[in-house]
């Protein structure tokens, strides 16, 4: 049975899927505007730490103010209608089939995903920062717990999963698999202060909008694409290349040239491999028909027949046709999470999940840093994010970004060095995400 099958019946049923928000940002609020028109999905609430922002994106997705006026959790869960609270907690005490965790916390998104296995609930974890940090031991939680633990539809690592396992259920060999984004070295220095000038926009009309400039400014300096990959890496086992992203320029046609091994005239030093496309050349043009929004897979036919239908079906190849890509040109962020919510509850299937240590996101120094200078995270001034194979990770003691914020160094770091644990002064050794970090790191690599 399909998932909005599924869900149809469960609606039918008088049985839907019922849901609980944590974070109301830009992703839980597109999610919540579909989830409103998904017969079978019940939102029985939304936590923020800010409820009038939940009840803002309530609004902004459409609701109807009377539908989230329940005053308390168990009186949204018997009577269709949606609640709001500041207390994320409170939503693992009543019945909740899945938690949709989209904070953008790293240390929060762990503390909410182990309470909610621990009461029997499922995790679409769209916080992709508390997956890069300590995905495989969330998805052992939740085994050990009978639950599902997913990544999230609609955000561009759980689509690039769905495409490598298309790839691989049809028997073809992943070759590299990855997303677009537009991408200068120069950008690697960029911070919150100097964002708006790369994007084109004027920064008091960009504040004025309410943009973000840490989040924009991650997207832009590397570090999403780290986070991202991370998780891509994970879940499928593609391994990062010893140097990390190179993010090559290339158009969607280009794929299967520029993203085969170097031996077959390709940029790839290691296969199979996740790799960011650029949609700028290093000179500052556009790519035309490039691939910013989206997400693709590049896999080698097995033998001659198999290329030669990939060439006859219109697949885009290299000139040997042994190459092919196949891409999604965009993709809709919380739109799209339903598939994720169905997926869960209805299958008990993952849409992408960590399964081992094989990549890591770590902190870089932007600049020349000195004792005393406080770290600031996530598309900050201080450091942005490199992927790393795990084992060389490892090997530098490296400490991964989603540590990096609110931590102070003891000595120095130049500017493009890898930042180590050692380099900071304090952990918090009693955090849940550190502790559950530390036991990764002492397991390592597969």
């Amino acid at each position: 049975m399909g998932l909005a099958a599924g869900l149809a019946e469960r609606e039918a049923a008088g049985q839907p899927v019922r849901v609980g928000l944590i974070g109301a940002g830009a992703f839980g609020t597109m999610f919540l505007a579909q989830a409103r028109r998904t017969p079978g999905i019940h939102i029985v609430a939304v936590a923020d730490r800010e409820p009038a922002r939940a009840r803002a994106a309530l609004a902004r997705g459409g609701w109807p103010r009377e539908d989230f006026l329940a005053t308390t959790i168990a009186e949204a869960a018997s009577t269709g209608r949606t609640c709001v609270t500041a207390e994320a907690e409170n939503l693992v005490e009543v019945a909740i089939d899945v938690i949709v965790e989209a904070t953008g916390s790293p240390a929060a998104s762990v503390d909410h995903a182990l309470a909610a296995f621990a009461a029997g609930c499922h995790v679409v974890m769209v916080t992709v920062e508390g997956d890069a940090l300590i995905g495989p031991m969330l998805a052992q939680r939740a085994t050990e717990a009978g639950v599902v633990y997913s990544l999230a539809s609609g955000d561009q690592p759980a689509l690039i999963c769905e495409l490598v396992d298309w790839a691989r259920t049809c028997g073809l060999e992943v070759v590299a698999a990855g997303k677009g984004t537009r991408y200068h070295p120069d950008f690697h220095h960029s911070t919150p202060d100097t964002v708006w000038a790369h994007y084109g926009l004027d920064a008091e009309r960009a504040l004025s909008a309410g943009f973000n400039a840490k989040m924009f400014n991650s997207f832009l300096d590397g570090t999403k694409s780290a986070i991202e990959m991370t998780a891509v890496a994970n879940a499928t086992g593609l391994r990062p290349a010893p140097d990390g992203l190179s993010f090559p320029p290339s158009a969607r046609d280009e794929l299967a040239s520029v993203l085969r091994p170097q031996e077959d005239g390709g940029r790839l030093a290691t296969s199979p491999t996740v790799e960011v496309v650029s949609s700028l050349r290093r000179d500052g043009s556009e790519v035309r028909g490039d691939l910013r929004w989206g997400v693709y897979v590049v896999f080698r036919a097995g033998d001659e027949y198999v290329a030669s239908r990939l060439v006859d079906y219109g697949v885009d190849t290299d000139e040997s046709g042994r190459y092919g890509a196949l891409y999604r040109p965009s993709h809709l962020i919380g739109l799209e999470l339903g598939v994720s919510v169905a997926s869960v509850a209805l299958r008990g299937e993952a849409t992408g999940a960590p399964a081992a240590f094989v990549g890591d996101a770590v902190a870089v120094a932007k600049r020349d840093l000195a004792p005393g200078d406080r770290l600031d995270g996530e598309g900050g001034h201080t450091v942005r994010a490199e992927l790393l194979p795990a084992a060389e990770s490892l090997g530098r003691r490296a400490l991964p970004i989603g540590l990096a914020a609110n931590v102070t160094l003891a000595r120095s770091v130049v500017a493009g060095e890898t930042v180590s644990w050692d380099d900071v002064d304090y952990i918090d050794d009693d955090s849940l995400a550190v502790r559950l970090r530390r036991e990764l790191e002492r397991r390592g690599p597969p």
